[in-house]
């Protein structure tokens, strides 16, 4: 998707301060190395055996799978990293936890059908199932069933057993009537997060149809504060990684221009948020994680190169830790996710040696390229 991009004579002035601020910094600072041999064991590790204290993550056990194949991708590592077979193995898992209708009342699960996050529920192991027997709480979330969609992708499948209709029409009955979206069926959460990757799912199954645009751009108008960026919900104060959502929202909608309010105000927010690296929110410490989200805003906003990419380099290649991986920030332990958007924030700086990230869509170019020719995007998008 090609976005065209117009920056006022006074955000002009602020990118060739921020040009020269980087200039100057790149000649006198000494920067650190990225340690790709101990991050892919690292990544490896964890999709391996994952630590004890990932326990109350077991139901988001997907998302956490795809923090480290995403990671290996991007350093090129996944297929040497993973056997054939480990891949394999993968695919099969992933498809056992796709939730899809009932065969003798469809219209049971007809709200529930997507992605599970595991196999927490105890249901037989069946990655070639058509129907799912409807069990009370067993349902997919609107999260899960976007890392899986790009997992897959990411393993080297070509979709051929995602129910695409099954998801399209849950999307349908997640959407509330205020345009907002809820992640499973009985939910009571509703905030930028869901919207985002209920857009991006219908995005990588080339139907829209499950959604109502009009009632999402709508939304997406109302998330935006008076600090010119995006809430977690209306009325809420201005996030970074709520501003990452409501963008990628928008620009997968192809309603980037009509849906942002205030775009210059918006730019210099999330430039104020940089110190070294990112803050998630005004006088907040910088973290790992908001170097991508905040990034990744910019980039999809045409205003990346205002950033000081030395500082920010030198402060994600501070948070690398002697096991390989990265903390929120220096000194503490790593976790997948400040990992992986370790990574793709370097990506997006273009650290060589790493493959390009997507940005409105969170995910490698590789999985990119590979979803273009699945059976989905062979045919016309359909719209709502």
């Amino acid at each position: 998707m090609v976005i065209h991009v117009s920056i006022s004579p006074r955000l002009l002035q602020v990118r060739v301060l921020c040009s020269l601020c980087t200039t100057t910094t790149t000649t006198t600072t000494t920067m650190a190395t990225f340690e790709k041999e101990k991050h892919v064991r690292y990544f490896v590790s964890n999709l391996r055996m994952l630590p004890t204290p990932y326990t109350e993550t077991e139901t988001n056990r997907i998302t956490l799978g795809f923090f480290c194949l995403a990671a290996l991708d991007l350093m090129g590592e996944l297929e040497t990293a993973l056997s054939e077979q480990d891949r394999l193995d993968w695919i099969e898992w992933i498809y056992a936890q796709q939730v899809l209708p009932t065969a003798e009342e469809p219209d049971l699960n007809k709200a529930r059908c997507g992605f599970r996050g595991s196999s927490f529920s105890g249901i037989p192991f069946d990655p070639n199932a058509t129907h799912t027997e409807h069990i009370p709480y067993d349902s997919a979330h609107i999260a899960n069933t976007y890392t899986a969609l790009i997992n897959l992708l990411l393993l080297g499948d070509d979709l051929s057993r995602v129910n695409r209709e099954a998801i399209v029409e849950s999307i349908r009955h997640l959407q509330q009537k205020d345009g907002s979206i809820i992640p499973a069926e009985g939910s009571l959460e509703k905030d930028a997060r869901f919207l985002f990757c209920a857009c991006a799912v219908s995005y990588m199954l080339n139907d829209w149809s499950g959604l109502d645009l009009d009632l999402s751009l709508q939304y997406a108008k109302r998330l935006q504060t008076y600090e010119g960026t995006f809430g977690q919900a209306p009325d809420n104060e201005a996030h970074g990684g709520s501003t990452f959502c409501g963008v990628g929202a928008l620009t997968l909608m192809g309603k980037q221009e009509e849906g942002i309010l205030r775009k210059e105000k918006m730019i210099r927010w999330c430039l104020n948020q940089q110190t070294t690296g990112f803050a998630g929110r005004p006088n907040k410490d910088a973290d790992t994680c908001y170097c991508f989200w905040i990034g990744a805003a910019l980039e999809m906003l045409g205003a990346f190169d205002m950033v000081n990419h030395s500082n920010c380099r030198e402060f994600l290649l501070s948070c690398q830790t002697k096991i390989g991986g990265f903390a929120k920030a220096p000194g503490n332990f790593p976790d997948v996710m400040h990992s992986y958007m370790g990574v793709a924030a370097l990506s997006l700086m273009k650290e060589p040696g790493l493959g390009t990230i997507v940005a409105s869509i969170n995910a490698p170019l590789t999985a990119m390229e590979r979803l273009r020719n699945t059976r989905f995007h062979q045919q016309p998008t359909t719209s709502s």
